[in-house]
């Protein structure tokens, strides 16, 4: 199976790649737009919960880092769960993927058309959503290198900025306090000197919703490190994966804390949490306080890029997910096509027409808030699955090379209680998500029905050998 892998996909992907690609699919719109959404239900809690996210992310990314070191193939979490524990969670693991990046990049597409009328409002967002769908998918059908170099520089953008951020606030409270009035660490844990919470008890403390406002965070916390796994799909791609992948696996997700738990401990002293809005960006507000001109402009900028950026990622994850699917013969052997430059054409394609809805879906519903928070809602239900079926299959995965005595490469840690703790934390943003205050009652109890729907399709179209 490895070797019919090696015959099509080029391994043209550098380590600076790989770790862009994780990088730019993970640090996007959930933590410029998302941001505001969590400080509200959380507080200065959200930087726990942060914490704790990015510890968990960390043990399940190591596990399938694990497993890619040790397997570089296309279609990692599908491969793996089709090899260690069985067809049907192959097909789960595969198609679950693809489903949520189709719906992820509807929902960054949408996002780009909207923010992109801030300097062109007569023109529609869904002529502006056909440009960027266009644009993006003819990069990815040149050449795998073409979409990393791609990725890398829109990556970039945003993580220069978030370091700018954080560089700067963390200079502004040690150096010059003053220039922002109200400006402390003490605000992590004190009720509001100014503005129009002052002396309110329930805008004080690190924890000011209590524990249910606290776990109500990790949802949305969780869409926003969706995507780091993009480290396994690119396996089969990278030019000395025994050697990239593990570095990329234990750079990624320490830098990934660093920007978003330091993004949140600068944002949150700067301003005590109470005064942020939830609907407008908490950065831009800093870049305005702290006298910046072009602040809503430069934010526009660095979000558009942001979402350009995951739905490229996006492009990549649909394309090698359908290939490894078609090499598992869980899809049709079409996909196992690549073009002359070593890219899965034909599976780029069948995931744009798809993808494509978001024309449409633009045309028809102008107020493109309400599709993009249904479109987030059903992507986090499909991220639980999809971590907690990687989760599953190392178990899988290390008990037989236990079992046969084979040593893996690349070991995570404090197996196997890692993974048990990994998937608690699943089971308990679950249960979150099916309070009455988050409102996404619906959609966990849609999880059953929508794991039956994909059983009957792998009962109709399952592989006879």
């Amino acid at each position: 199976m490895e070797e019919s892998q090696e015959i099509h996909l080029k391994r043209k992907l550098s380590s600076r790649h790989i770790q862009f690609i994780s990088l730019g699919g993970t640090v996007g719109t959930g933590l410029f737009l998302g941001a505001g959404s969590t400080i509200s239900v959380a507080g200065p809690s959200v930087i726990l919960a942060y914490l704790l996210t990015g510890i968990i992310v960390f043990f399940i990314m190591r596990q399938l880092g694990e497993m890619a070191t040790n397997e570089p193939v296309a279609g990692s979490s599908s491969y793996f769960s089709n090899k260690y524990w069985g067809k049907f969670p192959g097909f789960l693991a595969g198609w679950n993927y693809w489903i949520e990046y189709i719906l992820s990049g509807i929902a960054e597409l949408t996002a780009v058309a909207a923010y992109t009328q801030y300097w062109f409002p007569h023109i529609a967002t869904w002529k502006a959503a056909l440009f960027f769908f266009l644009l993006i998918n003819a990069i990815n059908l040149t050449t795998v290198k073409a979409y990393g170099e791609t990725e890398f520089w829109l990556a970039s953008i945003k993580i220069i900025t978030v370091c700018a951020i954080i560089l700067t606030g963390g200079y502004l409270l040690i150096f010059d306090p003053h220039l922002i009035a109200g400006s402390t660490i003490k605000n992590l844990w004190q009720a509001p000197t100014i503005g129009p919470n002052v002396g309110n008890p329930l805008f004080s403390g690190f924890f000011p919703h209590g524990i249910v406002g606290f776990m109500m965070a990790f949802p949305i916390i969780v869409f926003a490190f969706d995507g780091i796994e993009l480290i396994g799909l690119s396996a089969a791609e990278a030019q000395d994966p025994k050697r990239t992948i593990p570095k990329a696996v234990n750079q990624v997700v320490f830098r990934i804390l660093i920007f978003y738990v330091g993004s949140f401990l600068v944002l949150l002293s700067l301003c005590h949490w109470s005064s942020l809005s939830v609907s407008e960006s908490p950065f831009v507000m800093i870049f305005d306080l702290i006298g910046f001109k072009y602040a809503a402009w430069t934010l526009n900028f660095i979000i558009l890029t942001a979402a350009l950026s995951v739905y490229n990622s996006c492009i990549f994850c649909n394309s090698r997910m359908l290939y490894g699917l078609a090499i598992q013969k869980h899809a049709p052997k079409i996909f196992k096509k690549t073009n002359k430059r070593g890219v899965p054409s034909a599976a780029i394609l069948v995931s744009g027409v798809l993808t494509s809805l978001v024309v449409p879906l633009n045309y028809f519903l102008p107020n493109w808030i309400d599709a993009f928070e249904v479109i987030v809602a059903f992507s986090v239900i499909g991220i639980i699955i999809n971590w907690g079926i990687m989760v599953i299959s190392h178990l899988k995965f290390r008990k037989y090379h236990d079992y046969h005595h084979k040593k893996t490469i690349f070991k995570s840690p404090l197996y196997p209680y890692a993974n048990y703790i990994a998937i608690a934390f699943l089971s308990s943003i679950l249960i979150t998500m099916a309070l009455p205050q988050f409102g996404m009652f619906k959609q966990v109890i849609a999880l059953p029905l929508y794991v039956l729907v994909i059983y009957i399709c792998y009962k109709v179209f399952k592989p006879r050998s």
